[in-house]
């Protein structure tokens, strides 16, 4: 693996999980954007986070890095006066949770079971390869409270906010976040904008589970429906299907080259994946994302957290 690939997933780790010695989150400005009906998306750092707003109080999806707490409660502040009802993790990473722990203590989180599994024992995420890392377990404050296997719903505000599991995509407790009413997904790292996504598959991530995911979501939303990605800004059903049409040309080549026997590094040097040059973005580089369907089609996952 060529030293640029590794060091792109190493800042990828350093960034979700080793925070505030490295980042100045005093800095950071929170961003709130009314997407449609009642949902507001705030940005800052990490992953976006998704709000409902209304007349019952607020539940928000994800919650971003603990040093931003302040900020994201004045940022919800500036739309309503109304409490935190509820928060729903998308996922396990650090950059989605970060402030649990703090937010807990205004109202319940909930996620998907595994999400509570990988965060309270710990878990090895990566892309594998020459690639994991031990991710530490969680103190007891930052764990969801409710979990659920494949869907939880909260009636509140008018709206109906569905939480529905899809398993071995981005990592294997994501939860995708529909609000029907006001036409809006929010689609966790499923789904992102800045380029080759990162799929974790020490946390039972699947390039395959990420796209019949996209490709499941995308079939029950209406052509005008908005889209909250984990990272990036507001997007359309038009956005989703480039994304999962580059995953699954790019899943096709890899598979090709390894049926005629090819080596991670003859594919490497063969720079199978030009033609998608364009998507080498700012976490993840063409080699690691190389590296990341080599290591799905040929099996090297890690060890998977056992279902009870």
């Amino acid at each position: 693996m060529r030293k640029g690939a590794f060091l792109s997933v190493v800042l990828i780790f350093a960034c979700q999980y080793s925070l505030s010695q490295d980042q100045d989150f005093s800095k950071v400005q929170m961003k709130v954007t009314k997407v449609n009906g009642n949902v507001y998306m705030l940005e800052g750092a990490g992953g976006n986070i998704g709000a409902s707003v209304g007349e019952d109080g607020i539940v928000i999806v994800d919650d971003q890095y603990a040093p931003l707490a302040d900020k994201i409660r004045a940022a919800l502040k500036g739309i309503t006066d109304k409490p935190l009802r509820f928060v729903i993790n998308t996922h396990y990473h650090g950059d989605h949770t970060g402030g649990n722990a703090l937010f807990q203590k205004d109202a319940p989180i909930l996620a998907q079971d595994n999400v509570r599994k990988r965060m309270e024992q710990g878990t090895a995420a990566g892309n594998l390869g020459k690639i994991s890392m031990q991710m530490p377990a969680q103190p007891k404050e930052a764990l969801p409270i409710i979990t659920f296997e494949h869907d939880v719903t909260v009636h509140l505000n008018g709206e109906d906010i569905r939480a529905l599991h899809f398993p071995s995509g981005h990592t294997d407790g994501d939860s995708i976040i529909f609000f029907s009413k006001s036409n809006v997904v929010h689609m966790g790292d499923d789904f992102v904008t800045y380029g080759f996504p990162f799929v974790d598959l020490g946390g039972g991530g699947s390039v395959e589970g990420m796209i019949s995911a996209v490709e499941q979501v995308m079939a029950q939303l209406p052509p005008d429906v908005k889209v909250i990605p984990g990272h990036g800004p507001v997007s359309n059903l038009d956005d989703m299907k480039k994304f999962v049409t580059m995953l699954k040309d790019t899943l096709a080549v890899v598979d090709k080259s390894i049926k005629q026997g090819k080596s991670l590094e003859q594919m490497q040097k063969e720079n199978i994946l030009a033609p998608w040059e364009k998507w080498n973005g700012g976490f993840l580089k063409t080699d690691t994302w190389l590296e990341t369907l080599y290591n799905d089609l040929t099996g090297k996952k890690g060890e998977f957290i056992k279902h009870n």
